[in-house]
């Protein structure tokens, strides 16, 4: 046993979202979890943050598997994206859902032959130099797995997100059995999820939220719009069943709510009474005390349903007076700005909003600290790196290992690119790796450092000036008065006669090139935005983007 087991976060770790972990032994990779983020206020005209997995487009041929442990969007979301960049396409696991959202996430990129085979949890499955091994954990979506990888030298272990829910919805808790087995026969190395490790004691069951969202709908006097992740099945499951009991139907508005319960009906983790179902479209032909729809937007996505409905720019849900709106899920952190301007816009409209602050109507998936060292005392690992959070929740949940008595040296507060390094004669950090982020823009992929995303942000906070200037081919004198256009630049009519100052200050610049000799249009527009930009700051202290433009007569 002379090798060496690498353990490579390329995301997840000083963020909540696009996890993805690395497991390398003996030159062959383990890839657990594809996820990816959404963008943040900053980042402007981006749909979606992926990990960089440059590392994994380099070692292409070295990776025996992808294994995913759940379908939500931060563990499977960058799948497609980073399977366009891989060549050879490796092979895809997960549980049954999680490779039916697989399926359907890479149908629409058109990526419908990529190997893909669920497991069940118990299937041991032999790759190289690795054995692979779901656990049946619970969560907020159904078939989560933590993810057993064994080497020579011994096993990773990674949780996924989970938590320990004794009365799940589906009635199949976490296989704490096995988990107790695995740290018997010993776990060498526990990557755990560390969500809530700032929560103390457990958390509530999901079979609980059930009953609070019936009670809430009795007393709701019209229609009730609620909003939930469009993965969290079981969440949905309870709304219909808590309509189903108040005699209202049942109306899915959002391309990923209706998709996904289609793949939970197919598989059977979703069950619809007979006729409940209302097309979007027919929501209007019904008395309002008749109707519950449920609708993605949750965290308050700019082109969510409910997020559209809250601007009155739904095409077929319009908001009034007298609506229920019922948020079952808590804003993501980052999120909670997105999720405040929504809720505000819909007391605008008049509705009555109820949040997880008003009634106990939202489960975490996370298990709380006590969770988390129920995790660790089964298992009993060698060392402990600490995944799936923010600095503060891996501070916190090392803190918690330490506390069940796991050895403090023993545990590693990581980052995205640190190898933990591991061989028999212990465990350290290795040299960093390329990490960080990459962003969706449409359907293009591109780095963070890309000038069009500086660009953006210039624009936003100080607009655009565009100057056209006409110069003579022999002299390079300006031969007509310069045009000036402004685009965005705030407090523009309270600067006077500035644009008379900046077609004197254009010819001017000209005047001065063509003295220096400067003929090539390239140096003469390079010049005129040096000196125009710094005109404009020294006039308005701000820095709009400048765009001359020299056309030569």
């Amino acid at each position: 046993m002379s090798g060496t087991l690498r353990v490579l976060p390329l995301g997840g770790l000083g963020e909540i979202g696009k996890n993805m972990t690395v497991i390398e032994y003996d030159g062959r990779i383990v890839v657990v979890d594809v996820g990816l983020r959404f963008p943040t206020t900053d980042m402007l005209g981006i749909d979606l943050v992926l990990p960089d997995f440059s590392y994994l487009r380099e070692r292409a041929d070295d990776i025996e598997a992808v294994v995913v442990t759940h379908g939500h969007e931060d563990h499977l979301g960058a799948l497609p994206w980073v399977l366009r960049e891989l060549d050879p396409w490796p092979q895809i696991y997960g549980g049954r859902l999680t490779v039916a959202m697989a399926r359907s996430k890479l149908d629409e990129h058109n990526l419908r032959e990529v190997p893909m085979e669920d497991l069940k949890p118990g299937d041991r499955l032999s790759l190289g130099p690795f054995t692979i091994e779901l656990v049946h954990m619970t969560h907020s979506i159904p078939d989560s797995a933590a993810v057993a990888v064994g080497t020579e030298l011994g096993t990773v272990l990674v949780t996924g997100d989970y938590k320990f829910d004794n009365t799940p919805v589906d009635g199949i808790a976490a296989d704490v059995s096995r988990l107790a087995e695995l740290g018997r026969e010993g776990v060498l190395v526990l990557c755990g999820d560390s969500t809530n490790a700032d929560r103390a004691g457990y958390s509530p069951s999901e079979r609980g939220v059930g009953p609070h969202l019936q009670e809430v709908f009795s007393r709701a006097p019209g229609r009730i719009v609620v909003t939930s992740f469009a993965s969290n099945i079981h969440r949905v499951q309870q709304v219909i069943d808590a309509a189903a009991a108040l005699g209202r139907k049942v109306s899915l508005v959002g391309r990923s709510m209706r998709k996904n319960v289609n793949i939970g009906r197919s598989l059977g983790h979703i069950e619809l009474p007979e006729g409940i179902l209302v097309q979007p479209a027919e929501v209007e032909d019904w008395p309002d005390e008749k109707i519950v729809v449920i609708s993605t937007g949750s965290q308050g996505e700019p082109l969510s349903a409910l997020r559209r409905m809250a601007h009155n720019d739904h095409r077929m849900i319009k908001l009034h007076r007298g609506d229920t709106v019922v948020f079952s899920a808590t804003p993501i952190p980052g999120n909670e700005r997105s999720v405040g301007e929504t809720v505000d816009r819909l007391y605008h409209i008049g509705c009555n909003v109820i949040t997880p602050r008003e009634a106990p109507i939202h489960a975490s998936g996370h298990g709380y600290a006590e969770e988390l060292k129920l995790m660790l005392n089964l298992l009993k690992p060698r060392y402990v790196l600490p995944i799936h959070g923010d600095f503060k929740r891996i501070q916190l949940h090392a803190e918690l290992a330490a506390a069940v008595g796991v050895d403090p040296e023993a545990v590693f507060r990581g980052e995205n690119g640190l190898p933990l390094e591991i061989d028999s004669s212990g465990a350290r950090f290795g040299e960093p790796e390329q990490s960080g982020m990459i962003f969706v823009d449409g359907v293009d992929i591109g780095d963070p450092a890309d000038v069009a995303l500086r660009d953006r942000r210039m624009l936003s906070a100080d607009g655009i000036f565009i100057v056209v200037a006409t110069v003579s081919e022999q002299s390079g004198e300006s031969v007509v008065p310069p045009e000036v256009i402004f685009r965005g630049v705030p407090f523009i009519e309270q600067a006077g006669d500035l644009v008379e100052e900046i077609r004197q200050e254009v010819e001017r610049s000209l005047a001065s090139a063509a003295r220096d000799g400067v003929r090539e249009i390239d140096l003469l527009q390079q010049e005129l935005h040096d000196d125009l930009a710094a005109f404009v700051y020294d006039r308005l202290r701000r820095r709009p983007m400048v765009l001359p433009v020299v056309v030569e007569v």
